[in-house]
């Protein structure tokens, strides 16, 4: 069901989702927190799909914010608030708001927002594309308990990546560094089978991604050796290589959702390592809401940087 409101205010909207619900005959409200989805009108749909799809394991009010930014001075002074509000079969498990802000009111959205929060819930904040320079200090981003960003979503990611490690306040975290929980795992598991002292790591991926970049700077931390970067064609990360007394333990992904780890004296293993969609990330990076220690390791880092090589 969608009800569209034109030139509203956050309280026409309430009185809409409680029109909503009643309508489809599920007045109680189950949601586990807000989600706020801050993004433009070109990368409002997929935003709004991943996230329906992640409420299936977290069903959640969200809050899509899309301000609408003013071509002229009358647009700059014509204040106007417009929502489509979605429930049922069209907001995933849970509810969906769609806020669209026009002259002054786009530089109060937290004005509108915060009425709109679940009473007593968490509150998440993700930034598809055009992430503040200090989410923590955003208006919107003093919401909420865990903000998202995505430093693929921006031209120069490992500039952008510097710039995070400096703003970083607990609650933050970006989606470079979910993207690497199935090879962060896999390393992990390696380990614990080989047991063995590492004496050097290579990590291999395109140029100027932020996932290995990460993905160095926590084998850095952990295992306190200098990680080399070798620059490869891609896909994002190909391969990480960790130098032991008997060889070397590899995970190797060319290309595909299909990866071989390779163990000193043991037959190489193929294992499932694909590239996850967006709703994927989502959902997990709403597992926890609480402080993201190891991102936070990730970004600062430790250790010598290699030189990017290229191969």
């Amino acid at each position: 069901m969608k009800i569209d409101l034109t030139d509203t205010t956050a309280s026409k909207i309430n009185k809409a989702l409680v029109q909503g619900r009643h309508a489809i005959g599920t007045p109680a409200v189950g949601m586990v927190l807000t989600m706020v989805i801050v993004t433009d009108e070109e990368n409002a749909y997929d935003s709004i799909k991943a996230a329906e799809e992640a409420s299936h394991e977290h069903p959640s009010r969200t809050l899509v914010v899309i301000k609408r930014h003013a071509r002229t001075p009358r647009d700059r002074t014509n204040s106007r608030l417009d929502a489509e509000v979605r429930v049922g079969a069209d907001a995933g498990t849970g509810e969906t708001v769609v806020l669209r802000t026009y002259g002054e009111v786009s530089d109060h959205a937290d004005s509108v927002v915060l009425p709109l929060l679940l009473p007593d819930a968490p509150v998440v904040v993700w930034w598809p594309v055009d992430a503040p320079d200090v989410p923590a200090k955003d208006p919107l981003g003093a919401l909420a308990q865990r903000r998202i960003t995505d430093m693929y979503a921006v031209d120069q990611p490992l500039k952008a990546l510097e710039a995070r490690a400096k703003s970083y306040a607990p609650g933050d975290t970006d989606l470079a560094w979910t993207r690497l929980t199935p090879w962060r795992s896999m390393l992990a598991a390696a380990l614990d089978q080989a047991r063995t002292k590492i004496a050097s790591a290579t990590v291999e991926s395109e140029a100027d991604n932020p996932s290995a970049e990460l993905l160095a700077r926590w084998l850095e931390a952990r295992l306190k050796v200098g990680v080399n970067r070798v620059v490869t064609a891609g896909p994002v990360v190909t391969a990480v290589r960790l130098g032991v007394a008997g060889g070397e333990i590899v995970i190797d992904r060319p290309e595909g959702p299909l990866a071989t780890l390779s163990l000193p004296g043991q037959p190489p293993r193929t294992l499932a390592l694909k590239v996850r969609p967006t709703s994927e990330l989502i959902a997990e990076e709403l597992r926890r809401l609480d402080a993201d220690e190891m991102y936070a390791v990730a970004l600062r880092g430790e250790g010598t940087k290699e030189t990017p090589a290229h191969v």
